[in-house]
C-alpha cells in the first residue's frame, strides 16, 4: 500500500467486519503561534501516552540539482544536539523518560516525533523547540562530516549494495524530466552530498526549519490549556523565518515513448519493474487507481498474484502500487521471478491481465474486496496517538485540513468498476519505463519492446 497518509482508528478488525465500520472522525483543536508555528492538538484518554510530531515542510522534492539529499542529511542532523542540549543527550534524555523517538524524509516532508509516557510531555516540547531555535549555534564543520558520513553509509547499505536498490533511482531519473523535484532520490547522491558545504547546509536550515514551515501535533494523554501553556513557553519566542520559496507547480508527466532500460546487478533473480507517470495526491484519478493496484496484486485473490504465484507458480512476489505525493505520482509493477522461469513468458501473462482490465469491467466482488481493505486500514492505523499524529499531520499539509479521514475513507467508497476500467485505459495503456535488474553478465534477461528477451 502507499503512501504515510493512510493512518486510520480505534481498534484491530478484519476486511470483512470493516464493511459495517464507519470510519470516525478525529477531534482536534488548531491554532497559529505569532511566529507562525500551526498546532494541532487532539485528546485522548484511553492509555497514559502522549505523541509530539512535527512536520517540516521540506523534502527531497525542495532540493535543487546538485543539492540533493540535503532533507535526509538534516534528519540526522537534528538529533545531534542544539545549544541547550549537547551532543548524544537527546536520545538520552528521551530514554530515560521511557520515549521512542525517529524521523523520516519523503519528498513532500521531514518528521520527528517523540512517542512517550504523558508525564514526559514537557521534555518532548524542550527538546524538539531547542533543536528548532538553537540548533545553528552548535552546526559546526565537524558535525556536518560526521553526518555526511552517517548517510553516505546509509546510502551504501540501503541503496548501492542491496539488492536491486540503485533501480528505484534510475526508474526516477527516466519518468521524470531532467530538474523535475521528484527526478531524483530523497537520500541524495554521493557528488552531492560530498559536495555540500557547511554555509549551503546552514542557509537549507534557516530557510526550511522555523516555525512558520512546521506543524507541532500533539496526541494523547495530556491536558490542553498545560500544552498550550508548554508550547507558547518553549516555541513562542523562536523568531519567524524567511517566507518559504515557492514549491514548483510542475506539469503532469507525459512520456513520449516506452523506455527499456537494464541493470546489471549481484543479484540471483531478475526482476522487472513497470512504471506509468499517474497523478498526484488527492486526484481524482488517485483513489480508481489505488483501487486498481490493490485489484492486480494485493492479497492472494488479486489478478497477478493469484495468477503468476499460485495458478502458474512462476513467480515469488508481485506487487503494485499508486505511489501519489504532493507534486504527481507513479503507478508501479514489480515482479521476480522463480528461479528457472522466464520473465519473457511471465511479461506476457503481464499484458494479457492488463488488456483484461482495460476492457473488461472487474467484478463486485473485487471491488467491494479492496474497498472493505481500504476501510480495515483506515481504521487499523487510527488505533494509536502516534498514527492519529501522523494522519492529522498529513492531512493538513497534503489536503489543507486536519480533518479529512472521512473524505478521504468516502473516496473509496465512491470508486465503481467503471473508475478502474478507466484508469486502468488512461494510465497504464499510455507510453512506461520498464527496468530489468538482471544478474551480472546477464543482459538477455532484459524485457525488451516485444516483450521478450534481447
Amino acid at each position: 500500500m502507499r503512501r504515510a497518509l493512510l493512518v486510520a482508528a480505534g481498534y484491530l478488525i478484519t476486511a470483512t467486519a470493516a464493511g459495517g465500520q464507519a470510519v470516525p472522525k478525529i477531534k482536534f483543536e488548531k491554532y497559529t503561534l505569532p511566529n507562525g508555528l500551526e498546532v494541532i492538538l487532539h485528546e485522548d484518554h484511553s492509555t497514559p501516552i502522549v505523541s509530539v510530531n512535527t512536520w517540516y515542510k521540506v523534502g527531497s522534492g525542495d532540493e535543487k540539482t546538485g543539492r540533493t539529499g540535503f532533507a535526509h542529511l538534516f534528519e540526522h542532523i537534528m538529533f545531534m544536539g542544539s545549544e541547550h542540549v549537547p551532543t548524544g543527550m537527546f536520545d538520552k534524555e528521551l530514554e530515560a523518560a521511557g520515549a521512542d523517538n525517529n524521523g523520516s524524509t519523503t519528498e513532500d516532508r521531514t518528521n520527528y516525533y517523540e512517542n512517550l509516557p504523558s508525564n514526559a510531555l514537557p521534555l518532548a516540547l524542550w527538546l524538539d523547540a531547542d533543536r528548532m531555535g538553537f540548533l545553528l549555534p552548535t552546526m559546526d564543520q565537524a558535525k556536518l562530516d560526521l553526518q555526511r558520513e552517517v548517510v553516505k553509509n546509509e546510502r551504501r547499505e540501503r541503496v548501492d549494495n542491496v539488492p536491486y536498490g540503485r533501480g528505484d533511482e534510475m526508474i526516477l531519473a527516466a519518468l521524470y524530466p531532467k530538474g523535475h523535484p521528484y527526478s531524483w532520490s530523497v537520500i541524495g547522491s554521493m557528488v552531492d552530498l560530498g559536495a555540500a558545504s557547511l554555509d549551503d547546509v546552514k542557509n537549507f536550515f534557516r530557510t526550511y526549519y522555523a516555525p512558520n514551515n512546521a506543524t507541532l501535533t500533539i496526541a494523547g494523554d495530556f491536558n490542553p490549556a498545560e500544552a498550550k501553556k508548554l508550547v507558547a513557553l518553549y516555541f513562542g519566542s523562536i523568531p519567524r523565518g524567511p517566507a518559504m520559496p515557492a514549491r514548483p507547480n510542475v506539469a503532469p508527466v507525459v512520456l513520449a515513448k516506452d523506455t527499456f532500460m537494464v541493470l546489471e546487478d549481484r543479484v540471483q533473480l531478475p526482476r522487472a519493474f513497470y512504471d506509468w507517470p499517474t497523478v498526484r495526491i488527492f486526484d481524482k484519478d488517485d483513489a480508481a487507481l489505488d483501487v486498481l493496484a490493490s485489484v492486480l496484486a494485493s492479497g492472494k485473490n488479486s489478478r497477478l498474484y493469484k495468477r503468476l504465484v499460485f495458478d502458474m507458480q512462476v513467480a515469488q512476489q508481485v506487487f503494485a502500487s499508486q505511489q501519489s505525493s504532493k507534486l504527481a505520482g507513479r503507478f508501479e509493477i514489480d515482479i521476480t521471478p522463480k528461479p528457472g522461469q522466464s520473465l519473457a513468458a511471465i511479461d506476457k501473462v503481464v499484458q494479457e491481465e492488463l488488456q483484461k482490465v482495460m476492457t473488461e469491467p472487474i467484478s463486485d466482488r473485487e471491488l467491494k474486496r479492496v474497498q472493505n481493505s481500504f476501510k480495515a486500514s483506515f481504521l487499523n492505523r487510527l488505533s494509536g496517538v502516534l498514527g492519529k499524529s501522523e494522519i492529522l499531520n498529513s492531512y493538513n499539509y497534503m489536503a489543507g485540513n486536519p480533518d479529512y479521514v472521512q473524505q478521504d475513507a468516502a473516496r473509496y467508497e465512491a470508486v465503481t468498476k467503471a473508475d478502474v476500467q478507466r484508469v486502468a485505459r488512461q494510465y497504464l495503456g499510455k507510453h512506461k519505463v520498464v527496468l530489468t535488474v538482471v544478474p551480472e553478465g546477464k543482459r538477455e534477461m532484459m524485457l525488451t519492446a516485444n516483450g521478450g528477451a534481447q
